[in-house]
This record gives C-alpha cells, sequence and structure tokens, in this order.
C-alpha cells in the first residue's frame, strides 16, 4: 500500500481543513518545501499535494508546487482546481506524476475520459463524499448522480487510481469511514486511494487489509505528530510471504 504524505497548500502555507471547510483553515507554521523535502527523507515515493486556492479560484500555488516537484525526488499528485484540458496538459509538462479530476470528471466526463486515454496511469479520479452524496466544487456542491453509479461510469477508463474521500465522517466516524471505503472499493475495478481515514498508526493497518485499497492519503495526523511518517510506511510495506523449508 503506497502511503501517499499530503500537503494542502493555501496562501503559499500548509493548512488542513476540518469537513472541507475552505474558510476555516488549519495553519501550520511550517515551511511547505522544507516539509515535502522531508517527507521525502522519511522514505516517501510519493506526495500529494492539494492547491485550495486553486479550488476556491482565488489563486495558485503553482510556483511552489514545481519547487516541491524539482526539489524532493519524488513523484508528485496534484490535486485542486484543475478544470480545463490545458491545466490538465501543463502539470503534465510540468512534471508531475498524476493529476486528480473531481469537479470536472462530474462536468464533462467525456473530455476526462479523453484524457486519461493520452495520458494512461497518470489521471486519477476523485470521489469526494457528503452524506452519501457525491460533491464538487470543493465539497460544496451536490450533484444528482450517485457515487457509485460515477464510479461506474468510468468502469473502462484507464485510470491511474481513484481517490474517495469521505468529508462526513473524515474526524470522528471511523467505522463508518471504512465502511463506506470497503463499500466503494469492492464496487470499482479501478484502485482505490482513501482519503481522510488516517489518523493514528493503526488506521494504516486496518486500510492495508480491506481489498482494492492501493493507498491512503496522510495530512493532518503527520503535521500534528500523531503519526510518523516512517512508521507508517514500514507499516503500509508488504508482508513477506512464508517460504517453505526443504530438508
Amino acid at each position: 500500500m503506497i502511503i501517499y504524505p499530503t500537503l494542502e497548500l493555501q496562501n503559499g502555507r500548509c493548512v488542513t481543513l476540518r469537513r472541507g471547510r475552505l474558510e476555516e483553515p488549519s495553519i501550520w507554521h511550517v515551511d511547505p518545501l522544507e516539509t515535502a523535502q522531508s517527507f521525502a527523507e522519511a522514505g516517501a515515493e510519493w506526495i500529494h499535494v492539494t492547491d485550495f486556492d486553486a479550488v476556491d479560484g482565488t489563486g495558485e500555488n503553482t510556483a511552489l508546487i514545481e519547487d516541491i516537484i524539482k526539489h524532493t525526488g519524488c513523484s508528485v499528485q496534484v490535486a485542486g482546481g484543475i478544470r480545463t484540458r490545458d491545466r490538465v496538459e501543463d502539470w503534465i509538462e510540468k512534471g508531475v506524476g498524476r493529476v486528480v479530476l473531481g469537479t470536472i470528471a462530474a462536468r464533462d466526463p467525456d473530455m476526462v475520459k479523453e484524457l486519461a486515454n493520452r495520458y494512461p496511469d497518470q489521471v486519477v479520479l476523485a470521489a469526494d463524499i457528503w452524506q452519501g452524496q457525491l460533491m464538487t466544487d470543493g465539497w460544496r456542491n451536490p450533484v444528482a448522480i450517485t457515487p457509485e453509479d460515477f464510479l461506474a461510469s468510468y468502469a473502462d477508463v484507464p485510470l491511474a487510481s481513484v481517490l474517495i474521500t469521505d468529508i462526513d465522517s473524515d474526524i470522528d466516524q471511523p467505522d463508518a469511514q471504512l465502511g463506506l471505503m470497503s463499500k466503494l472499493a469492492g464496487q470499482t475495478r479501478h484502485q482505490v486511494i482513501a482519503a481522510g481515514t488516517v489518523h493514528e498508526l493503526d488506521d494504516v493497518a486496518r486500510l492495508k487489509y480491506i481489498p482494492n485499497i492501493a493507498g491512503t492519503l496522510i495530512g493532518r495526523a503527520l503535521f500534528s505528530k500523531d503519526v510518523d511518517l516512517a512508521e507508517a510506511l514500514a507499516v503500509a510495506r508488504p508482508e513477506p510471504e512464508a517460504k517453505a523449508e526443504f530438508i
């Protein structure tokens, strides 16, 4: 299982949100680039970066994200406000490993499917869920399609993965959260990345044994030091297979 240490950027700062509230960020007084480099030093192969200014349409953190791509040596998965073909292609040209598409995937599925076929294994489908509804526009607007039907509509598309976030239970309902992840992971042939599910190290171990969960984002728990990244990476590693002893 892949651990994606996560940076969420707003006005050039590292922030985290509770239940997707862009207007109420928790601000972490750390340098984003230095933090990304510390993730690499701990052994991370991937870093997930979300640009909340791009989500909100108030700006962007492109230059900072480019620095993270250039100076960490990690593959970078970028999310947040990527809603045009040009923006997808621009990020890929800048060297990102993957782009995460949610709002545009609900609004213009034909374009997203075309991009996924053009850039196989570089497009991640985002399904942000609140009280059972699929949400768009920075988790603010529900859409008519169900999460299950949304995932099914991309069944034959060469996606890199599906990123599922349970917005409503990202704090204090871990059992319900894992139930949602398990249910949706069982309904898609694509590998699933879980978001908002890791609050302590044991959560990594729990996710590891849910079928079709191939990774998890960890953000707030790293900043609050409730989870040590090196320990999480160790837990996520595959267990060595037992070898038969021959006499």
